[in-house]
Order: C-alpha cells, then structure tokens, then sequence
C-alpha cells in the first residue's frame, strides 16, 4: 500500500470522526473490491456473498467510531477481520454441523503445493471458491490469514488435527485445480 492509500485510510477515518455524509461513500469506493475479494475466498455463493458483505459494511459503518486508526493498512486490516469473521458466521449459519468437512482422517497422499505462476489472482480466487466449504475455510484461515491449526479449530469447532488434516487436503485439490486450469489454457 503506498503513502498516498495510507493517507487516505487516514482521511477516512477523519472524516467519520467529523461525522461527515461523505466518508461512507469514500470507504466503500476505495475498499468494497478488496473486502469483496477477502469475501469471496470463503463465500462461493454470489448472493450469499453479497449478504455477507452488506452485514460487514453495516457493522463497518456502526463499529468504526471504535477503531483507532494505527498507521498504515491499520483500517484495512480491521476491515478484513469484520469481513472474516462475517464470512465464518454465515458458514456456520448454514451448517446443520460446524463446517461442512470432507475425510478427518489424515491424508496418505504426498503433499502437493500450488504452483500459481502465471496466473491471475482473480482466477487463482476463483479456483479457491471452487472448494469444498471446510476445505476453502481451513486454506483461507491457515495460509492467508495466518492462523494457527489451534486457532481455526476453535473458530470452526473442530480438532486442531481436522484442520492440519483439511489444509492439507484442500491444498492438495487445489493444486489440482490450478493444474486442470493450465491444462486448459495450453
């Protein structure tokens, strides 16, 4: 992010604070794409994203009068929390069991890493989405967000063990995928 996106995360955060009509319409223009791609890696359906993100941008919008804006992408962060935790809601709103998860017992298969060379980050979004619900929400928490297996077992109420044992699988299909889809562009 450059100084200048810095600056006006700052600006924005001004502005609210000025109670300005203005500062709504200002952070959705600069961040709706971001949130609505952080969105899309654990919704794969369009409508139920577009919920998600409309109850994000409200607790947003109410909630931001709390933040306290800590320099740089501070705001963005927050937001993408909000959008995260939005996105894990919906999941379990939607599940008669926490998540839905494939096979919990550990895998036999080698791991596979994804090669993404060369490809877009909205297609490698789009190929994420293409997972199986538990999958993309273990591969989004583990290796964008940064969560630990102990950490995502206890937002997903599952083993942290299920978790290692879903990345690992999810990582796997998607590596897959990423190799289907070069195929297909040769």
């Amino acid at each position: 992010m450059t100084n200048v996106a810095a600056d006006r995360e700052e600006e924005i955060v001004g502005l609210f604070s000025r109670g300005d009509a203005s500062a709504m319409d200002r952070l959705y223009a600069d961040h709706a794409g971001y949130l609505t791609a952080v969105c899309a890696r654990y919704i794969a359906d369009d409508d139920t994203l577009k919920d998600v993100l409309q109850e994000s941008m409200i607790k947003i919008f109410t909630q931001i009068g709390s933040f306290e804006y800590r320099g740089r992408g501070s705001l963005r962060a927050w937001m993408s929390r909000i959008v995260v935790n939005e996105s894990l809601q919906m999941l379990r709103r939607h599940q008669r069991q926490p998540l839905a998860l494939l096979d919990t017992e550990p895998p036999d298969l080698p791991d596979e890493a994804p090669d993404t060379e060369g490809i877009d980050g909205d297609t490698v979004t789009r190929l994420i989405r293409q997972l199986p619900e538990g999958y993309r929400a273990v591969l989004n928490l583990y290796a964008i967000e940064g969560r630990s297996h102990r950490e995502i077992a206890q937002l997903l109420g599952i083993k942290p063990d299920t978790s290692a044992s879903q990345f690992h699988r999810a990582k796997n299909m998607l590596a897959r995928l990423i190799k289907e889809y070069k195929r297909s562009k040769v």
